[in-house]
């Protein structure tokens, strides 16, 4: 029997349960489950599913499964918007929808070889599109789901992580084209299986060959100056983060462990997205609080604030230096919609009603922090300043400031969502940033997966720049990330959890002044390649 009758006289039940095979397999390959290698073929029961189906119910069955799938992933949203998440989570799922409407209408006039370029090249604009349209919307990546593989995802820092997404899917692909033989003369189906398997073969053996040399073979970027950083995870309730009554607590909260961070002797300590819980400028009793403190132990503080002026609000980083002073200040650049800003508000009122949330104002520049690193280090640690300031001034610890002992590094912050987006992060490092930072507050979403899946994008931008990420979380997770994307050190309890506990940690990172990666040299050259494939697909087989 032709196989084409067969699948399309499959049961809409044993369709409908492919569908859901698909969802849930690419569900369990993100966090929490972390199963990445389901990601590596969970799209196949979607691909079966589709097989001669109509246009129509091509898309009815692709959206469904997207449903499904948005609805795994990103239900932790609820906590905040639960209208919001359903009208969220039925747009995200158009994408799925436009996949499987395409797949449906040209997949069975592509060779194999066609098939193994046209399908990922597709998923990758559709991702890239998600990532822009609207403001953007690139949680949950395909690519990402590999955060945990470092020798497949150092392709990142020629490709970004649509590379990585066009790997996964391409081994999706093949696996669709190895089972779904069309041809029932059993030579010409393992020679083309073969085609196959050499074919995908050939891209796996370059990417993994390329991903070792990065991280085993490459020589080390020589910087004898290291900069020793501590980050602080307050675990602040969201439910007490604005609370007027909770302010000092949240306040000495935070200088508590700043104190215990300064043991370690850092050059720089950063705190969590609007560690301050108020505006600043209308409750400077704890911003001079937490200036007089970073004076007295003469270190630098990195800090989220909300601040204020000419009648507008900002999402702000702010470094306040050793002596106590503001040296520089940031503004949240990519704002959330529905979290920090209402889209169209003016236009449509209503939409106030679906997350009732004031506005905040975008800035307007990419803000470069400089941090100087002393060779000298404190001679004796083992006089901590106390945190309500009754330790003398005079104290056994001192520092060498001179300016022949100093050297200076350039870091840039990354405020919430905002490491998401790598267009961000790459232009921060092509204006001179050594690190990146990222300030973030996930106490919204409760014990989810939401902080992982974020933590997700870091380890990206880590490896798409080949440079040192460090991240301090309300909630977490806070840590460390080497420009390989290799997790050198998060904030953790003794049970080894990293969310919703309260610590810090600290470590010396080498920040020399590397090369530009390709990616950060040229950006999104691959998007070009991938819409090449897609276009030369349409064009050529549709005969436009």
């Amino acid at each position: 029997m032709n196989q084409s009758i067969v699948y399309s006289r499959w049961p809409i039940v044993k369709i409908l349960s492919l569908c859901l095979l698909a969802a849930v397999l690419l569900i369990f390959s993100f966090p929490r489950f972390n199963f990445e290698i389901l990601a590596w073929f969970g799209f196949v029961p979607l691909f079966f599913a589709l097989k001669n189906k109509p246009k129509g119910k091509a898309f009815l069955l692709a959206y469904l499964t997207g449903v499904i799938f948005w609805t795994g992933t990103i239900y932790w949203l609820a906590h905040v918007t639960f209208l919001g998440t359903i009208l969220l989570v039925l747009y995200l799922a158009v994408y799925f929808g436009i996949l499987g409407l395409i797949v449906s209408t040209i997949d069975y006039r592509l060779s194999t070889i066609e098939s193994l370029l046209f399908i990922p090249s597709l998923w990758v604009l559709l991702e890239y599109i998600r990532s822009h349209l609207l403001t953007g919307f690139p949680w949950v990546l395909l690519g990402y789901s590999q955060y945990l593989n470092l020798p497949i995802i150092q392709i990142a820092d020629i490709t970004g992580t649509w590379g990585v997404s066009f790997l996964v899917m391409m081994v999706n692909v093949a696996i669709k084209e190895m089972l779904g033989l069309r041809s029932q003369v059993l030579g010409l189906s393992q020679k083309r299986n073969y085609k196959i398997l050499f074919f995908v073969f050939c891209f796996l053996f370059f990417v993994f060959g390329y991903g070792v040399y990065r991280l085993y073979l490459q020589p080390a970027a020589c910087n004898p100056q290291p900069v020793r950083i501590s980050v602080i995870q307050g675990n602040i309730p969201q439910e007490l983060k604005w609370d007027i009554g909770s302010r000092e607590f949240i306040v000495n909260k935070y200088i508590r462990l700043t104190a215990e961070a300064f043991k370690d002797n850092p050059d720089l300590i950063i705190w969590p997205e609007a560690a301050m819980p108020c505006v600043l400028e209308e409750a400077p009793i704890f911003y001079e609080k937490v200036k007089e403190f970073a004076k007295r132990i003469k270190t630098p503080l990195v800090l989220g604030a909300v601040t204020s002026g000419n009648d507008m609000y900002y999402n702000s980083a702010l470094f306040i230096s050793s002596e106590g002073r503001l040296l520089n200040r940031y503004d949240k650049l990519h704002l959330v919609p529905f979290g920090e800003y209402i889209p169209l508000k003016q236009i449509l009122p209503f939409l106030e009603t679906i997350v009732p949330i004031g506005d905040i104002t975008a800035g307007k520049e990419y803000t470069i922090f400089k941090i100087q690193n002393p060779k000298s280090k404190i001679q004796n640690k083992s006089q901590i300043p106390n945190p309500n300031g009754s330790t003398p001034l005079t104290m056994a610890l001192k520092r060498s400031r001179s300016a022949k002992s100093q050297s200076t590094n350039n870091f840039a912050v990354l405020i919430c969502f905002e490491d998401l987006f790598p267009e961000l992060s790459r232009q921060f490092v092509r204006r001179g940033a050594q690190l990146l930072v990222n300030i973030t507050n996930d106490a919204w979403y409760k014990r989810s997966s939401a902080a992982e899946q974020h933590f997700q994008a870091s380890v990206f931008r880590a490896i798409e720049n080949q440079i040192y990420l460090v991240r301090s979380a309300n909630t977490g997770i806070s840590g460390f990330i080497e420009p390989c994307g290799k997790i050198i050190s998060l904030v953790q309890d003794k049970l080894g959890r990293d969310i919703f506990i309260d610590g810090y940690a600290t470590k010396e990172l080498f920040l020399s002044k590397r090369n530009p990666s390709f990616y950060t040299r040229f950006g999104d050259v691959f998007i070009l390649t991938c819409l090449l494939f897609v276009l030369y697909g349409i064009i050529h087989k549709f005969k436009i």
